[in-house]
């Protein structure tokens, strides 16, 4: 069975549910006795669901759509009376798509300069602290458990526990959370990351603080991670795991 993707057009199918009368409890009822008629609410109801998400995205960056507008031009279309064009309105929905994308690059960017100021204030701030050291690199770290042993080159792949924070304690990863270590090649992560694990023993635990330029950078990771985040990780080392040794030629 093929799904059709939601548009805009479907925005103005939720917003004529959403502005409909209220149904009566028995009416509703009766509408919903067959299991057809309930494969059609909840169709409904799923594109409701989904463009509820679009309008308020909508709403968030300052291009309110006008719902009478939305529910007079479903309705007309539907009924063959559309005042307007298919082909204008094909431009006119492009023009909203790129106006919308021109307002999330542009929160984006003044979301990436206040995150900027605000971690290169903290790294500042935090570089005073007890036990705070800073590599030459920038990283910040904080021994957390100390342990004596073998440390990790960067070809090598790691297994850890860590927990990933942004600088107001809000956690945006952690393999504790998930209940289950990770297992990584050293080379194949943030820079930071490459960097820092090579300070620790199997069996030691770090605080570190990681400057966005060693981390992701100015883009940041969407959505999750905005640009210039500084990020924080309590990071335990369990295991190095070493490259395999390449078979000569003649071993058996």
């Amino acid at each position: 069975m093929r799904f059709f993707k939601p548009t805009l057009v479907a925005i103005a199918l939720l917003s004529v549910m959403g502005c409909q009368e209220p149904v009566k409890q028995e009416e509703q009822a009766a509408a919903l006795d067959t299991e057809i008629q309930k494969q059609a609410y909840g169709l409904g109801a799923s594109i409701g669901m989904y463009m509820e998400r679009n309008l308020e995205e909508h709403d968030k960056l300052g291009l309110t759509l006008d719902k009478s507008l939305i529910i007079r031009g479903f309705t007309d279309s539907m009924d063959g009376k559309s005042q307007i064009e298919q082909e204008d309105i094909q431009a006119l929905l492009m023009n909203l798509d790129q106006a919308m994308k021109a307002k999330q690059a542009e929160q984006a960017s003044a979301s990436s300069e206040a995150s900027l100021a605000e971690g290169q204030a903290f790294l500042a701030e935090n570089a005073k602290k007890e036990g705070v050291q800073v590599t030459e690199s920038g990283i910040q770290y904080e021994i957390l458990t100390e342990a004596e042993g073998e440390k990790p080159a960067a070809t090598d792949t790691v297994k850890v526990h860590y927990h990933g924070t942004f600088l107001n304690g809000e956690t945006f990863d952690s393999s504790y959370d998930r209940g289950e270590p990770a297992v990584f090649p050293l080379n194949r992560v943030i820079s930071g990351w490459t960097e820092g694990v090579q300070l620790m023993s199997v069996g030691s635990k770090f605080k570190f603080t990681i400057p966005a330029d060693l981390a992701y950078g100015p883009n940041g990771n969407p959505p999750r991670i905005p640009g210039n985040s500084v990020l924080q990780f309590d990071i335990e080392l369990l295991e190095i795991q070493k490259p395999e040794a390449a078979a000569q030629v003649g071993d058996k």
